[in-house]
C-alpha cells in the first residue's frame, strides 16, 4: 500500500490520539456509567427488604394484593422506630465511652505525678461511704473502724445536730414542692432519714458532715471539675495535705451512665 503524501510530496505521519486523551476519555465514560445508579438502586431495595423482614412483612411478590395492609405498615413503622432507637443508644454509648476516656486521661495526668492510683469502688449508691471506709482501713493498716452503714448514720446524726449549718445548702440543692405541706425543716429531716437508711447517693453535704465526724482532712480529686478540699483545720503534720490522716477520694462524672461516682485514691 502506497504511503500517503502531503501536497509537498512528503510522506504524512499517522496522527494517533495521545495517551492523556485516552485516559481523559475513559474517566469521562466511567463518571457517566449507568452502573453506579443501578447499584444505588439495588442498595435501596435491599435496605427496604431488610426493614420489612424485621417487621415481619413478606418480601416475596404478592399476587392480587398490590397494597400493603395497615397492620404490615404499622409493623414496618415500628421496625424503623426500633432501628432508630438502637442507633441512638449506640451513639449515646459511644459518647459516654468517649467522655469516660477523656476523664480517665485527666485523672492519670493529675494523680500519676503524685504517686496516686484509683481503687475502684462498687457503684451501688453507697460508693461515697465505701470509699471513705476504704481510706480509713488504709490508714489503720487493717480494717476500718467504721463500716459504710455506720458512716451513713454518723453523717445523718451530725447534720441533724447542726441543721442550721446544713439547711441552707440543702435548700439550694433541693427544690421544695410548692404543693407540699411539709416545712423545710421536715423536708430536711426526711433527707437525713434517707441518708441513714437507704442507698441514696452521697455528695458534698455528707462529706461536709463526715469531715467533722471523723475530724479528717478530705481531698476530692476530679477529672471534670476543680478539686475540692474539706476540713483544712484537721490537717496534720504541720498542715501538709500529704499526711496519712488525709482521706483521698476521686469524683467521677462520666464513670457510669447513672451519674456521679466516688472511688478511693
Amino acid at each position: 500500500m502506497a504511503d500517503v503524501q502531503d501536497i509537498d510530496g512528503k510522506p504524512c505521519e499517522e496522527k494517533l490520539p495521545s495517551t492523556s486523551l485516552k485516559h481523559e476519555t475513559r474517566e469521562m465514560l466511567s463518571r457517566h456509567s449507568p452502573i453506579d445508579g443501578f447499584m444505588k438502586l439495588i442498595n435501596v431495595d435491599q435496605y427496604g427488604n431488610l426493614v420489612k423482614a424485621i417487621a415481619g412483612v413478606s418480601v416475596a411478590p404478592q399476587q392480587g394484593h398490590p397494597n400493603t395492609s395497615k397492620g404490615a405498615k404499622r409493623r414496618e413503622k415500628r421496625a424503623q422506630q426500633e432501628a432508630a432507637r438502637e442507633q441512638r443508644i449506640q451513639e449515646e454509648q459511644s459518647s459516654i465511652m468517649s467522655d469516660r476516656m477523656i476523664e480517665g486521661e485527666k485523672f492519670e495526668r493529675k494523680l500519676k505525678p503524685l504517686g496516686f492510683t484509683i481503687k475502684e469502688i462498687k457503684p451501688d449508691g453507697h460508693c461515697l461511704y465505701r470509699a471513705v471506709e476504704d481510706q480509713l482501713s488504709l490508714q489503720s493498716g487493717g480494717s476500718s473502724p467504721y463500716a459504710y452503714q455506720e458512716l451513713r448514720e454518723m453523717a445523718a446524726a451530725y447534720m441533724r445536730k447542726h441543721a442550721s449549718d446544713f439547711l441552707p445548702f440543702f435548700l439550694s440543692e433541693n427544690a421544695i414542692d410548692g404543693d407540699s405541706d411539709d416545712s423545710p425543716a421536715e423536708k430536711f429531716e426526711d433527707y437525713c432519714k434517707e441518708v441513714e437508711s437507704t442507698a441514696a447517693w452521697g455528695g458534698q453535704l455528707e462529706l461536709g458532715a463526715l469531715t467533722h465526724c471523723l475530724r479528717k482532712h478530705i481531698m476530692i480529686y476530679s477529672g471534670s471539675f476543680p478539686d475540692v478540699e474539706m476540713g483544712k483545720e484537721y490537717k496534720s503534720d504541720g498542715g501538709s495535705s500529704s499526711s496519712t490522716g488525709t482521706i483521698r477520694l476521686s469524683y467521677h462524672k462520666h464513670a457510669f451512665g447513672l451519674g456521679e461516682h466516688y472511688n478511693s485514691v
